[in-house]
């Protein structure tokens, strides 16, 4: 049995892109893992003589009969690992070659985490480091906010999800990542490296630019829901807005830095300052 099932689901993916995705693993210096590959767009052929190229028995690629959907894919990569960790992984980025050894040592000397994650290198249409914080007080606090554990970066302990009986849940997708670390919020401690693990591509066909109001309207009921659960929380996060002079935080599709008023400045990306205003 593999210490770690990297999970990969893909739909129509860019075959370079592919090609760079599973190579970044295949590359990774941990190397006691599967790779769990599901294609979701089963007419697409072309796809399956990708992967099939491929001559490594740590790859079990899996076809869908029809499209089922991100969140019941995901849910199918989950109830087909074997490993202890769950790596998630996304159909087109790359993952930095120690990604798994960086995050399997946290998880096996800290066994109160269940979840770690890190920095994302963003490349292509949008080009910057998205850094996250460290500490599972300060995660949880900003989670009520924002989804501020990078999905496509993690890795899980299946047991926790496992013995709290937690899944991607479809009615939330395209948010269904962010879904998931709200389930998971109150069931263990997570933990963010303070270094880039996966580079993260972005382009105009990304899932959160066409199904952007979809994504935002599900990630403002996520948000409510946890301010309603989790009272201290959101008591620590408007005091921290407080001592920051911060009034106002927008970030496109939960985490892209856009619009925040701070010391009475609107601020475009969080550090231009665009122009002033009074509040009353």
């Amino acid at each position: 049995m593999p210490r770690v099932s990297v999970l990969t689901p893909i739909y129509n993916t860019n075959p370079m892109h592919l090609r760079q995705c599973i190579e970044s693993i295949l590359n990774q210096t941990f190397t006691d893992f599967e790779f769990l590959i599901i294609n979701d767009s089963p007419e697409n052929t072309e796809l399956d003589d990708i992967v099939m190229s491929y001559k490594d028995n740590r790859i079990k690629y899996i076809k869908n009969t029809q499209n089922i959907g991100i969140s019941d894919t995901r849910n199918k990569l989950l109830n087909s690992a074997t490993g202890e960790y769950l790596a998630i992984f996304d159909h087109d980025d790359i993952s930095v070659p120690e990604r798994l050894a960086t995050q399997i040592n946290i998880l096996d000397k800290s066994p109160g985490i269940g979840v770690v994650s890190g920095w994302l290198e963003f490349f292509g249409s949008e080009n910057f480091i998205w850094k996250t914080p460290e500490l599972d007080w300060d995660i949880k606090v900003q989670t009520l906010q924002n989804c501020c554990v990078a999905h496509t970066a993690s890795m899980i302990r299946k047991s926790v999800l496992q013995e709290n009986n937690i899944k991607y849940e479809n009615f939330y997708s395209p948010a269904e990542d962010y879904q998931l670390w709200a389930r998971l919020l109150g069931c263990t401690h997570f933990y963010n490296i303070q270094q880039v693990l996966v580079k993260y591509r972005t382009h105009t066909n990304m899932t959160t630019i066409q199904q952007k109001e979809k994504m935002y309207n599900a990630w403002r009921m996520i948000s409510s829901e946890l301010r309603n659960k989790y009272p201290a929380y959101y008591e620590a996060l408007k005091k921290q807005d407080n001592i920051t002079g911060t009034r106002f935080r927008f970030r496109l599709f939960g985490y892209i830095p856009l619009l925040k008023i701070k010391n009475n400045w609107v601020q475009l990306f969080e550090c231009i300052p665009i122009f002033k205003i009074k509040w009353k």
